[in-house]
């Protein structure tokens, strides 16, 4: 068994970047105790450090310090006025854990002790979710590390959810193994089921539900697919490995949030959507909207989760008798993983908002020198189109770092030219660009343009091919992933192009016409600022430029 475990730790370094155990440090802070002036002298001086990294973002949430490999958001939830939200680090010294930050707008955060620690039955804590109880109180679901522990739930009762007591009753979901959970048939004969990654817990006719990742169970028992490589100690699949393949969801329920029964699972795997080598892990499952302002749920439901080899994906369908039945199926990064981990709450106006972990892609040696990893794309308000799709924008809220607004309009881009902006761009910066349907094949905005070209972050419309393109090969002389991503993306009939454009040092996101969506680290290294428009296969017309200079809310 102890084999198996190192065996499966190795092999998930992607999800699991840093499997040790460190030992734990002597706190060089002690409680009742002065504190050190060598640590009040050291900590203004990280700040101001931090403060002055040039690819610390200032607006996006970053983590306020350490490892934040693994670092997936979780535990989102809304109370009492504010937004919480956990983040998973490797605290040094102690192990995984969970930080935990509160807001009033998404914008400025609080930083509260971290929820959940090692310990009380546990070696770590993963990924998981959050519920607020009809009492008030607020209940954590996560994955309890390592090997045979299963799946543990942690509540807060206090009002500022400072304080947080792991059940007496974990692992309220007991592991035969790391991941999975064995199982009998009404005929005896034994199944397994996936005891990882907890979703956020619901409830529905007095019933609390939840929903746990199938990652260790497809490894062993389903695929030996691209990222999931072969167990050696059971090198031959068994012959039910069918009812194994693909991203899959396993139901449990209870009536008083100590024991859970397995149901089924919640839905119907399908290979026209995933492949039999994708995960479902991650998992977030919360009624729709329908708008963006939130208001009453459209009676659908969205189920947001990571494969982890071609990371964040999404269902919309209905959610009825105990089962999901997913109509349509998208996804949030397409040719890697790179926008991964996605956690989302339902705010007290009923709109849906996510976040999601993005990768740092900088070398390891670079990441300790700085002190600091984590980045999280920006909040993002999600809910149901007329056609029966997904919607997603960013939150209203960062309408509240524009500042020094610059506004062209009517500008004509020839075919084959590209046309720099008079007004430069700048370090923090959102851009909305509005262009006229045309007949041109490819067009769109260059930002982030050094003076002399050889930095260059192009985001564009592909009218042949119908895609949301965003090309990185140029964005940096050094770090970062060099490709284009590529979104599925048709404008109709008459439709203008409509991009919105943010720029926060190390990484921009563009927003696609409420319907498309790509953020991605970048590292430019010339402190290019420039702006320009470009097109080929035709002119275009820009009917609108705006530009805002954007505040900082980031504390460091």
């Amino acid at each position: 068994m102890k084999k198996n475990i190192l065996l499966l730790s190795a092999i998930l370094l992607l999800h699991f970047s840093a499997i040790s155990q460190d030992k734990p440090t002597p706190s060089l802070v002690k409680e009742n105790q002065p504190i050190p002036k060598e640590v009040i002298k050291a900590t203004r001086e990280f700040r101001e450090r931090l403060m002055s990294d040039p690819y610390r973002p200032a607006y996006h949430f970053a983590f306020p310090e350490d490892n934040g490999r693994p670092g997936d958001p979780n535990g989102a939830f809304f109370a009492n006025g504010r937004y919480h939200l956990m983040y998973l680090y490797n605290r040094e010294g102690i192990g995984f854990s969970w930080g935990h930050v509160s807001s009033t707008d998404l914008l400025n955060w609080r930083h509260h002790p971290d929820a959940i620690i090692p310990g009380n039955g546990d070696d770590g804590c993963f990924s998981g979710g959050a519920f607020v109880d009809d009492d008030g109180s607020a209940v954590l679901s996560y994955w309890m590390l390592w090997g045979d522990k299963g799946i543990g739930l942690a509540k807060s009762t206090d009002a500022g959810f400072n304080n947080w007591e792991k059940s007496t009753s974990n692992p309220v979901i007991k592991s035969a193994e790391w991941g999975i959970t064995d199982l009998k048939d009404a005929s005896g004969k034994v199944f397994h089921v996936g005891s990882a990654d907890p979703s956020n817990i619901w409830k529905q006719n007095g019933k609390y539900y939840m929903a746990t990742g199938n990652l260790l169970v497809l490894r062993k028992y389903g695929s030996r697919g691209s990222g999931l490589p072969a167990n050696t100690d059971k090198p031959e699949l068994p012959e039910d490995s069918l009812n194994y393949q693909g991203d899959r969801l396993y139901l449990f329920a209870s009536n008083d949030l100590k024991h859970w029964e397995y149901k089924h699972e919640l839905y119907q795997s399908d290979r026209k959507w995933t492949n039999k080598n994708e995960d479902d892990m991650c998992p977030s499952f919360l009624p729709l909207p329908s708008s963006p302002e939130g208001g009453k749920p459209s009676g659908k439901h969205l189920l947001l989760f990571i494969s982890h080899n071609m990371g964040c994906q999404y269902y919309v369908g209905s959610y009825k008798n105990e089962h999901f039945y997913p109509e349509n199926h998208g996804r949030m990064t397409w040719k890697d993983n790179a926008y991964f981990a996605p956690e989302a709450m339902v705010d007290g106006k009923g709109r849906q908002i996510m976040w999601s972990w993005i990768f740092d892609d900088r070398p390891d040696s670079v990441i300790n020198n700085r002190g600091w990893t984590g980045t999280y794309g920006l909040p993002r308000t999600l809910w149901i189109g007329n056609d029966g799709t997904l919607r997603m924008r960013p939150v209203k809220e960062l309408e509240h770092l524009r500042m020094k607004e610059s506004v062209v309009s009517n500008i004509k881009v020839s075919t084959g030219s590209v046309m720099k902006l008079q007004e430069p761009g700048k370090e923090l910066m959102e851009l909305e660009v509005t262009i006229s349907q045309n007949s041109a094949k490819q067009y769109g905005v260059k930002v982030g343009v050094s003076d002399d070209g050889r930095e260059e972050t192009s985001i564009y419309y592909d009218k042949s091919e119908k895609k949301l393109k965003f090309d990185t090969r140029k964005s940096g002389l050094s770090f970062g992933r060099k490709m284009v991503e590529e979104a599925p993306f048709e404008l109709k009939e008459g439709e203008p192009l409509v991009l919105r454009i943010f720029i926060d040092k190390s990484i921009i996101e563009v927003f696609a016409n409420d319907r498309q969506a790509i953020g991605r680290m970048v590292y430019p290294t010339l402190g290019g600022r420039g702006v320009s428009l470009f097109s080929e296969g035709g002119e275009i017309l820009a009917k609108s430029i705006k530009s805002w200079e954007l505040s900082p809310s980031n504390p460091y």
